[in-house]
């Protein structure tokens, strides 16, 4: 009588070359056909300044917060501090228009809140925070805005995923 012994590494490797032997063809099968327009007329091609246009979108980092008058915010983590960079409205950087922003967040690894004051850095075109933020990075940050004089220029809610 012939007894075989179970390898587990030989089925594992035959049972993943047997998956990639499967999912390759229909990978290849529901690929589009790509097919001339009826009336044998081609599109035009798209203007050189549409298309830099569309080549040209800045993206910013981060969780980015449109404002109501315009422009942007831009939240990150940067080091262990939450940076608040602001942007105007075609997304370049701009002076800070606050003194100070106050952070306030429920981290998902502590209990109880964490709150950060972020001051001026960058040359005032951006706010750095000084409590440490740890991952995960996935909570709502409370953040307000406060101009001169300790007033209130915005509130904003951000769902975080730094």
């Amino acid at each position: 009588m012939l007894v075989m012994k179970f390898n587990a590494g030989l089925a594992k490797s035959l049972l993943m070359a047997a998956s990639i032997g499967m999912v390759v063809p229909l990978v290849a099968q529901t690929a589009p056909k790509k097919t001339a327009p009826k009336g044998g007329a081609a599109k035009p091609a798209p203007a050189p300044e549409a298309a830099a246009e569309e080549e040209a979108e800045i993206v910013l980092p981060g969780s980015v917060i449109a404002r109501s008058g315009g422009g942007f915010l831009s939240l990150t983590v940067e080091g262990i501090h939450f940076k608040l960079s602001f942007y105007d409205a075609k997304k370049k950087p701009v002076d800070a228009d606050a003194i100070r922003a106050i952070a306030r967040w429920d981290p998902v690894n502590k209990a109880g809140e964490e709150r950060s004051i972020l001051n001026p850095a960058d040359e005032g075109k951006a706010l750095r925070g000084n409590v440490a933020v740890r991952p995960p990075y996935v909570f709502k940050v409370y953040l307000t805005l406060i101009g001169p004089d300790d007033v209130v220029l915005e509130s904003h809610v951000v769902n975080f995923r730094g």
